[in-house]
């Protein structure tokens, strides 16, 4: 298995490589350069996997014996499962009128990225430990990244992390859960301005192959590969738990997914699963920052003017960066029309698809919007109907679900990206109340630490010149 980039400027490159970077040298995301076939014998021998099971089968696809033997492979996954609050890592919970919700938020952070995050960041350690090497992650965020990108890499001498978040846009515990941990290995910045804002100085500074090289300067965003490839697995376990075993030589049954979409990496995780043929029927689902749905329902990828604050502030995005990835897949790996289209997109923040890139896009993806007053009354009707509490996030799924009823002999899914305790201004807009877990009402006592990025500054220069102070410090 060997990797590529979406751009077409670099290919060959082995899973440490891609482990350890950000964006490709060419500005393009890593892809590998062929994805494997699951087979329906293949998809049946794997119905009784657990899910950590299920995991690892994922990750061997993906990671060759040689750069991590197997059996060393099933002892990270197992240790980066190993703290979740339920026994297999995620949990499915079926409902009143065929609703399924894939629980995937029983990580530390109690976000869907501690599962990807958490492995990515054993796979990490492992080769930093092998090869006696340090590195430096920088990670921008929308809310839960940066908190979960925090507590995989917790401590660990081989690692720093640099964290940035948009300040004032974000819920006061997703900031706390970052602010909060002083580690000497952590290092949080919070801007005036938007995770897009903030996605433009890291883009240039990943770009930057000298200071990438110097510092071994890596993401741990969803533009990391391995995140997406451990998400993969989210799809998977749910088909296989979701639909029943047909006979040899029968059609596989087809599930239906709704996803909320924000930087896209779960949709593209998904779509992935779909080309490797699993019969997936994706539907992305966004709140008031809809630039997704346009791109389905249009093929306008084109920018609105700002970004609008909304109660799922984790999807509060208008670049969603990894339908790169999804818009490669589906030109037949064309890198340089791909690079054509993202570097107008990078300069003008407008684009028109191409029309033969639009329908391809329309017969695998379906998308929707939702407004928060649509989010409310998801979050009302599913508490109301089963006593169970969503997140705003969920509810972007879930209210897609309500408003088109699952007809008789179908399957359908909805991904749940967050636990309702993080958002409790949401949950009390929505009528309804709470107890927060201990582990986040002492959030507010404890010491934090956090430096400004005002918007009149030079964030490119002031992040570059505190990645090389870190090195100073680690090499001094």
């Amino acid at each position: 298995m060997r990797y590529c980039s979406t751009r077409a400027g670099v290919e060959g490159c082995s899973f440490r490589d891609v482990l350890f970077s950000g964006y490709a040298a060419d500005g393009g995301m890593f892809m590998p350069e062929n994805l494997p076939s699951l087979s329906a014998e293949t998809l049946r021998s794997w119905r009784r996997l657990s899910y950590q099971q299920l995991l690892c089968e994922v990750c061997k696809l993906f990671i060759p014996e040689q750069e991590i033997p197997t059996d060393q492979l099933e002892g990270l996954v197992s240790s980066a499962l190993s703290s979740f609050s339920v026994p297999d890592a995620v949990r499915l919970v079926q409902l009143k009128d065929s609703l399924s919700i894939l629980e995937l938020f029983h990580g530390e952070t109690l976000a869907f990225k501690d599962l990807a995050m958490s492995c990515t960041a054993h796979f990490l350690q492992y080769f930093l430990c092998r090869d006696r090497q340090h590195a430096t992650i920088l990670v921008g965020t929308s809310g839960d990244t940066g908190s979960s990108a925090i507590r995989s890499v917790l401590g660990l001498r081989e690692v720093d992390i640099v964290v940035v978040f948009p300040r004032g846009r974000i819920t006061k515990i997703q900031e706390l859960q970052m602010t909060t941990s002083v580690a000497e290995n952590v290092h949080v910045f919070a801007a005036d301005g938007t995770s897009d804002d903030i996605d433009v100085p890291l883009r240039k500074l990943f770009a930057d192959a000298d200071l990438v090289q110097r510092h071994h300067l890596m993401s741990l965003n969803s533009v990391n590969w391995s995140r997406i490839m451990v998400q993969t697995a989210h799809f998977l376990f749910a088909y296989l738990q979701l639909t029943a075993s047909p006979p040899e030589g029968d059609t596989l049954p087809v599930l239906e997914v709704l996803v909320p979409t924000g930087g896209a990496g779960n949709i593209t995780a998904g779509f992935i699963v779909k080309r490797m043929g699993v019969p997936l029927r994706l539907v992305a689902m966004v709140n008031a920052n809809d630039i997704v749905h346009r791109t389905v329902q249009s093929g306008d990828f084109s920018k609105s003017s700002s970004v609008t604050q909304t109660l799922a502030p984790a999807i509060d995005i208008q670049d969603p960066y990894n339908m790169e990835r999804v818009f490669w897949l589906l030109s037949g790996r064309d890198g340089l029309m791909v690079k054509s289209l993202m570097e107008e997109f990078q300069k003008t923040h407008k684009l028109s698809l191409p029309p033969l890139l639009h329908q391809q896009l329309c017969e695998v993806l379906s998308s929707g919007s939702v407004s928060d007053d649509g989010i409310l009354e998801a979050m009302r009707r599913c508490w109301q109907e089963n006593h169970y509490l969503i997140c705003p996030h969920t509810a972007v799924a879930v209210w897609r679900h309500y408003q088109s009823p699952i007809r008789p002999g179908e399957n359908r899914c909805c991904i749940a990206t967050a636990s309702p305790y993080k958002f409790q201004q949401a949950v009390q807009r929505a009528g309804l109340t709470l107890q927060l877990p201990e582990s986040l009402q002492v959030l507010d006592q404890l010491e934090t630490r956090c430096a400004e990025l005002e918007r009149s500054d030079d964030w490119e220069e002031t992040l570059r010149r505190h990645i090389e102070s870190i090195s100073s410090q680690r090499n001094s």
